[in-house]
């Protein structure tokens, strides 16, 4: 599903040296690190938005640093879900109305199971503002999974919330993953939540260390 072989990435100093990973279907993998340690910049070049300075990431086998930009697109567009701390929803609109602009824009239906799994269906009438924290993170990421993405990468996702809440939204994703067999990576700075991945790492001094 996903590997990343030998990425190397650095500013006035090196952030990442040789470091490989990789993902199947079905998988789970945390990176946790100190600001400033490249977390956010390595979760980048994994979901195609920042080429590495040496190595490669292949999605599907295929490098997508060499794809043509019409295949790089699709990919972004099909089969690459990307979710951040931030929900980024729509003010004003209705729960609903920010699921259709995002089913519009992806061109695909809204997918009742994932409104189900992720509790969105009872507050679909409501405002934007009348939320909680934990709910209109909930409805961003299931926003973000209306398209059915293959891999998905969460930068901080629940980083707003407190931590019963972060807890109970990532387990949300996690059945979500085992669900639909898709794959997950994630940043956070949780080491209980880190730990819940199948694979779970620290980025530190360049390098990726296993946490287990």
């Amino acid at each position: 599903m996903l590997v990343a072989k030998n990425l190397s990435f650095g500013y006035e100093r090196q952030i990442l040296e040789k470091v490989s990973l990789g993902l199947k279907a079905g998988e789970t993998l945390s990176i946790m690190g100190v600001s400033g340690s490249g977390k956010s910049t390595l979760l980048h070049i994994l979901s195609s938005f920042l080429k590495p300075q040496g190595g490669e990431v292949r999605i599907f086998g295929d490098d997508i640093y060499t794809l043509p930009t019409n295949k790089l697109l699709a990919l972004r567009r099909n089969d690459i879900g990307i979710i951040f701390q931030s929900h980024y929803l729509f003010s004003g609109f209705s729960a609903q109305e920010n699921l259709e602009v995002a089913a519009l824009l992806s061109g695909e239906k809204i997918d009742a199971e994932t409104l189900s799994l992720f509790g969105i269906s009872e507050i679909l009438p409501q405002n934007i503002g009348t939320l909680s924290g934990g709910q209109q993170q909930r409805l961003s990421i299931a926003r973000i999974l209306t398209k059915r993405p293959k891999i998905i990468f969460a930068d901080e996702p629940t980083g707003n919330l407190d931590r019963e809440t972060a807890f109970s939204v990532m387990q949300l994703l996690f059945d979500y993953v085992k669900l639909t067999q898709s794959s997950l990576v994630f940043v956070t700075h949780d080491p209980i939540l880190a730990n819940k991945a199948l694979y779970a790492y620290r980025l530190e001094k360049t390098q990726l260390v296993p946490l287990k």
